[in-house]
């Protein structure tokens, strides 16, 4: 469905209220109320058998008799008379309706989606409070609180948090652009609002509580390309495995890892908040807060206790507190008593007067040590809190550098400090009633900066990254043929090496006697571990021993180790004894690396420290795959400073270019072979820049169908390379752009004359860093760039087009360097463009470019692209379109 519908939603012209009704205690009732408080200038129109009129305006029987089509209706009757509701509006034309009932079944939110569809016609809900639309006066909700205008979107999946965060922002004068109680999302869902929301002018940042994601790869979509424009913050239920059942009780939802949602908010740029008081002070912070200029914090106080309260949750989230400079130092030992703390924080004396904050906030401004000041203020008899405050906001106001710096306040207390908070807030000022809120609140803005840093740095580029698809395809075939669905270390020696990941030599033995014997061929020390399918975690009989050296000692070890488990685990079944060398374990680590399925975000891979008893859930960093170096890296930070990776575990430290090579390993791996549905490498030894597995587990299962489509982000494309030829002979290779692009990205385009760039950017533009990761870090779900390699990797040329959310047109563009002109690479990138959009389902692809770029649009028109000049403009407008359109040109 187009996601233009939902204009009918947030702009309507007329509205009709289903189950209008004057009973107290009907939701009819309160939103008929609130459509009539409201500034609505269309017609609302009741509906209601019952009544004549509902609070004094003219009722209607029923939905066929209603005077005119109503762009909205708000549902309020019961769950089990909305089939039918909706197949009326549907019949009458209605574009858009908001079901509040709670209680419908899957059954019925099936029944419901199939009708909306059939009649083109939107949903939001069941189980919504409605939506509130500030900006245009339009309260279409049962909420017990309106909402002032703002620049923030709120999308909750629970009207009860709706209600919370109404009353709180009504209390701290706080406002929206829109307020939406999403419910059941049978239809309009997260990723609808985020495409919706990105391209509101009234918005500047969107909030997000939500219970669960249906459709990961539209919702990581949508987020990725909504958080390049605006702060997207997302507060996630269910952190606990019980919250998360809890949680998804509703129709159609799903459990997943908490962390692999961690991972998914992160992965697209948005930023999570804890809880619901994280939350108040985030959207605070997005109300008042500029954009974080750096991370380097300095803090202004009358009170060393609660800066230090402040400190310890800075530096608990990764937060960098600033260090003064001699300069500003000495500029601060001339306004304040010597018995000021000299660092930072900066301890002014509980007995400080205004005259003291104002003179050390002078001396601040000018000062360039940090990026961001926290002011914190403790009552004090001395001084009266709100003139402190009101002085501290006239100097903001006036000092020429103030905007130059993030501004934080925190006053601390109730009811003696609530008039000087009231002034921050009506100044525009961040301010947090609380030394941690205030510290936390900043700490968002560091990690949003960290997230959206992460989305723009160019990975780096492994050219011998071992990759033998056909052997693994090969080995998986013989598995499966033989009956197997779980392979573990000896099985899997050449599986992994066709990956490049190295393997400890292991043999097999059926008892203690074999094992003893084996022993004495590879020679001492070894290890013996224990093989059974039903025995998950080897700990618990033992199933491990070390450092053996003798055959006596082996076949002791072995007998002892088969002992315990026929009388712990009769029933077990008992699959021999593995036998390898010891490793050399002196200044090594152990990692565990592992990949597991998510019911909502597919295949994830986890990272932590090797150990008995693993619970990969609460003990290991996790990723959405797929991996490049650069995003394993971020991993690899993630899980050191989360301390599921402790780094001083080893004496030698952990090579972290080594680490990634062997993450981004397995991710190719996994996505490359969609049969593999559970991977264990535990423990990978890690010694310097040797890795090496000495113990895998891998599960099988047969996959049909395309293996991309269990992934939440769409992997690079391989099915798009082929070999191209260029008129004068020379061999190119067409295929997607990569990350690791961007390098020659910026020498192609270094490479187009300054006419061209013009022709194709349509200004004078330069091509910075930012703008070629937007180029080159792109989602292959809405967005694909081919690009023209000569043999000695530079790129020739580039064709790129971006479809619109509902897949419907796409937007291209061609470049070729300037020197090529003449070569047929045009032609070559524009039938590859046209063959892409005829694959995606694409209706149209759509062009724009200059009426003297003579050779775009002689070649648009050679493939039948219709076009038209507008002189006054000066644009010439390309448009193809798709259905049963021959892809060869007219040449």
């Amino acid at each position: 469905m187009p996601l233009q519908g939902l204009d009918a939603l947030f702009r309507p012209a007329s509205i009709a209220v289903i189950g209008a009704t004057q009973r107290d205690d009907g939701a009819g009732k309160l939103v008929m109320k609130n459509l009539l408080a409201g500034n609505f200038s269309g017609p609302i129109m009741p509906v209601n058998p019952k009544y004549e009129a509902v609070a004094g305006v003219m009722a209607y029987p029923d939905i066929p008799s209603l005077p005119r089509i109503p762009d909205l209706a708000i549902i309020c009757t019961p769950a089990d008379k909305n089939i039918d509701i909706i197949e009326q509006l549907g019949r009458k034309g209605c574009k858009a309706a908001i079901i509040l009932a709670a209680g419908t079944s899957a059954q019925q939110l099936t029944q419901m989606k199939h009708s909306a569809r059939t009649h083109s016609m939107r949903l939001l809900g069941p189980n919504s409070m409605g939506v509130i639309l500030p900006h245009l006066g339009l309260n279409v909700s049962f909420a017990p609180f309106p909402a002032k205008p703002g620049r923030i979107a709120f999308v909750s999946q629970s009207a009860a948090v709706c209600s919370t965060i109404l009353d709180w922002a009504r209390h701290n004068d706080i406002g929206f652009s829109h307020f939406i109680s999403l419910g059941e999302a049978c239809d309009i869902d997260f990723a609808q609002l985020l495409d919706y929301l990105a391209r509101d002018r009234h918005t500047s940042a969107i909030l997000l509580y939500m219970d669960t994601v249906q459709d990961a790869r539209t919702f990581m979509s949508a987020a990725r390309t909504a958080s390049r424009n605006k702060a997207v913050l997302v507060v996630k239920s269910g952190k606990t495995r019980i919250g998360a059942q809890l949680g998804h009780l509703h129709p159609g939802g799903h459990v997943g890892m908490d962390a692999a949602y961690d991972a998914a908010i992160r992965r697209a740029g948005m930023l999570r908040v804890r809880d619901t008081h994280d939350l108040f002070a985030a959207v605070e912070t997005l109300n008042h807060a500029q954009s974080l200029r750096g991370e380097r914090l300095v803090i202004l106080t009358n009170g060393g206790g609660p800066a230090i309260m402040a400190i310890d949750m800075l530096l608990a989230r990764g937060g960098k507190l600033a260090t003064l400079g001699e300069q500003t130092q000495a500029a601060l030992d001339k306004v304040l008593p010597k018995s000021w703390s000299h660092t930072n924080p900066i301890d002014i004396i509980g007995d400080a007067p205004i005259s003291r904050y104002i003179d050390s906030l002078k001396v601040l401004l000018d000062s360039e040590d940090f990026d961001a000041i926290l002011i914190m203020h403790a009552p004090s008899a001395v001084v009266s809190s709100t003139q402190v405050a009101k002085e501290i906001i006239q100097l903001l106001k006036k000092h020429p550098r103030a905007r130059r710096f993030n501004i934080l306040t925190n006053w601390s207390g109730e009811t003696s400090v609530f008039e000087a908070r009231r002034c921050f807030t009506d100044a525009g000022i961040p301010t947090y009633r609380t030394p941690e809120s205030a510290a936390g609140a900043f700490m968002h803005l560091v990690e949003y900066r960290r997230n959206q840093k992460q989305l723009m740095e160019t990975p780096e580029s492994i050219s011998d990254m071992p990759s033998d698809k056909e052997t693994v395809d090969s080995l998986i075939k013989e598995a499966f043929d033989q009956g197997l669905s779980q392979l573990d270390t000896h099985e899997l020696k050449s599986l992994m090496a066709a990956y490049g990941i190295k393997t400890q030599p292991t043999w097999i033995a059926s008892d203690s006697t074999e094992a003893a014997h084996i022993a004495e061929q590879i020679g001492y020390p070894v290890a013996i571990k224990l093989r059974s399918p039903d025995i998950v975690h080897k700990s618990e009989v033992s199933g491990v021993v070390l450092n053996l050296r003798s055959a006596a000692d082996v076949a002791q070890s072995a007998d002892a180790m088969l002992d315990r488990v026929k009388q712990a685990y009769p029933a077990a079944r008992i699959e021999g004894l593995m036998v390898q060398p010891m490793a050399h374990r002196a200044g090594s680590q152990e990692l565990h690396i592992a990949v597991r399925s998510d019911p909502v975000f597919g295949p994830i891979i986890l990272l932590g420290d090797g150990g008995i008893d693993w619970d990969g859930e609460e003990q290991a960093a996790v990723a959405l795959l797929p991996l490049n170096m650069t995003l394993a890296r971020y991993l690899v930070i993630h899980a050191l400073k989360s301390g599921k990776l402790r780094a001083n575990r080893s004496q030698q430290s952990l090579d972290m270019e080594a680490v990634c090579r062997v993450l981004t390993k397995v991710s190719h791996l996994i996505i490359n072979h969609p049969e593999i549905t559970h991977l264990d490498i535990h423990p990978l030894l890690a010694t310097g820049k040797e890795l090496i597995a000495l113990d895998i587990s891998m599960k099988l299962q047969p996959f049909v169908g395309n293996g991309q489509t269990r992934l939440a982000i769409r992997p690079y494309p391989t099915e798009w390379e082929e070999q191209a030829q260029l008129k004068d002979g020379s061999s190119i290779l067409l295929r997607a752009v990569l990350p690791e692009d961007e390098p020659a990205h910026k020498d192609f385009v270094d490479n187009v004359s300054d006419e061209d760039r013009y022709k194709r950017f349509f200004a004078d533009v330069v091509i910075g860093h930012e703008e070629l990761a937007h180029m080159t870090q792109i989602d292959y779900d809405r967005e694909m760039a081919f690009v023209a390699i000569a043999k000695n990797g530079k790129i020739l040329g580039v064709v790129r087009a971006i479809s619109d959310p509902d897949n419907e047109d796409a937007e291209f563009a061609i470049l070729v360097r300037s020197d090529l002109k003449g070569m047929g690479l045009g032609r070559l990138l524009m039938e590859k463009i046209i063959r892409y959009a005829h694959t995606r389902g694409l209706q149209s692809l759509s062009g724009m470019t200059m009426p003297s770029n003579k050779g775009m649009i002689t070649l648009a028109r050679k493939f039948g692209f219709k076009v038209k000049i507008q002189l006054e403009d000066g644009v010439a407008e390309l448009k193809l379109r798709l259905e049963n359109k021959e892809i060869a040109p007219n040449l």
